[in-house]
């Protein structure tokens, strides 16, 4: 029987056992050196599409044999181990890294050689790369220290995405769960659906929240403390740069690696907060954001090249908590699989509604009304799901707010 992580015997002992696997999310930077290494030994244009199979073929198989690791930090130990600078620069070492890469990529583009098949799979290695840097960047851009945040919008700048910044934390971490969220996707939603409209929608609020903060302190927003302009002059520059090095002929790969990139941030987005929504209180208000708000995974080793990202009741629940202390939560709703192996669920629709659908319907025992609904989506959804709970006992327990001693390891 395993005792609870609160224990004071349990914190005097408690090591963290992850620590020497944390280095392992450099490893998807270091691929595309690897795959020219392999191309220029005579691999082929399929030495290019190495890294897409480790992160949506390779990782997903060793996460379904490894499983889940529900351990939580005993609460005895978070304080110090939030202040351990080993997990801080892992996140930094991140970053040069990520901008190897993308000048080994941009070098070989311009190089040429590499034929259709080589050039749409060096796109989708960098995009990818920086696509997680996304993820980088999303835990340096919530901690309070002034470098953390830069760095954050210098790993954005590659997708051309610092609005991020701006979006996530007083954007969605404010109206996450609810249908006014551009990235809290709906109940019927396809991804593809989904794509645009948060793509557009976290730029506009973005610039509404940003502008309207200089304008409640009667600024002119055109300034470089403008969140927005310091981080797209970052893009511009960068780009800039690269171009005047390698030439015009380097524009369609930095615009299509940046799709690829932010691209696949929205699919993790898509996932996180899936049908669930927040609801209403007597004031009008929506009720506080808690563990049962977000999908939740603990597989271990996508946790680990993800910073605990799928540790997402948590980090919701305490944004400024680094990754290394961030907890698992008996409420939270489970994801079937690592956040690798769902998202390419979700580019197939009808795979992704018949795996997920049910999961959300379960969630708020089996009570339609509960759910974050797409809107075009309502006719189908009632054909198929508008049945009256079955187990209103359920529906209750879908709705409390989850107890105190709820933040403990997945059983």
């Amino acid at each position: 029987m395993q005792t609870s992580i609160d224990a004071p015997a349990a914190a005097a002992g408690w090591r963290d056992g992850r620590k020497p696997l944390w280095p392992l999310a450099l490893l998807v930077p270091v691929l595309p050196l690897l795959a020219y290494a392999l191309w220029e030994a005579g691999a082929g244009p399929a030495a290019w599409w190495l890294t897409p199979a480790v992160v949506f073929g390779l990782i997903p198989i060793i996460d379904v044999l490894l499983g889940d690791d529900g351990e939580n930090p005993p609460d005895d130990v978070v304080r110090r181990l939030q202040e351990v600078r080993y997990y801080r620069w892992i996140t930094f070492l991140f970053l040069p890294v990520q901008y190897a890469a993308l000048l080994l990529g941009a070098w070989v583009w311009t190089r040429g050689g590499l034929g259709a098949v080589g050039a749409a799979g060096l796109v989708a290695t960098i995009g990818i790369v920086n696509g997680l840097a996304i993820n980088t960047a999303h835990e340096l851009g919530h901690k309070r220290e002034s470098v953390e945040r830069w760095m954050s919008k210098i790993a954005l700048a590659p997708t051309g995405y610092g609005h991020f910044y701006v979006e996530h934390n007083r954007g969605h971490h404010v109206r996450v769960a609810t249908p006014e969220d551009p990235a809290s996707a709906r109940l019927g939603e396809s991804f593809y659906a989904f794509w645009p409209r948060t793509v557009w929608r976290s730029l506009i609020s973005a610039w509404r929240l940003e502008f309207g903060r200089f304008r409640l302190r009667h600024r002119s927003p055109w300034t470089l403390r403008n969140n927005l302009l310091n981080a797209g002059l970052m893009t511009v520059v960068l780009f800039t740069l690269l171009i005047a090095v390698f030439g015009w002929q380097l524009v369609p790969f930095l615009l299509l690696q940046a799709i690829v990139g932010f691209s696949l941030l929205e699919a993790v987005n898509y996932l996180e907060h899936y049908g669930l929504c927040r609801r209403r209180t007597a004031t009008g208000r929506y009720e506080k954001v808690d563990p049962r708000h977000s999908w939740n995974s603990d597989r271990l080793v996508t946790n680990v090249f993800l910073f605990q990202l799928q540790r997402h009741s948590d980090h919701h629940a305490n944004p400024l908590r680094r990754y290394q202390t961030l907890r698992s939560f008996d409420v939270s709703p489970q994801l079937p699989g690592g956040y690798a192996s769902m998202v390419l669920l979700a580019l197939v629709p009808p795979l992704w509604y018949r795996v997920m659908n049910p999961r959300v319907l379960a969630h708020y025992g089996g009570d339609l009304t509960l759910a974050n609904r797409n809107p075009r989506a309502e006719a189908r959804l009632r054909r198929r799901y508008g049945r009256p709970s079955a187990d209103p006992t359920a529906v209750h327990a879908a709705r409390r707010d989850p107890s105190p001693g709820s933040a403990g390891p997945h059983r």
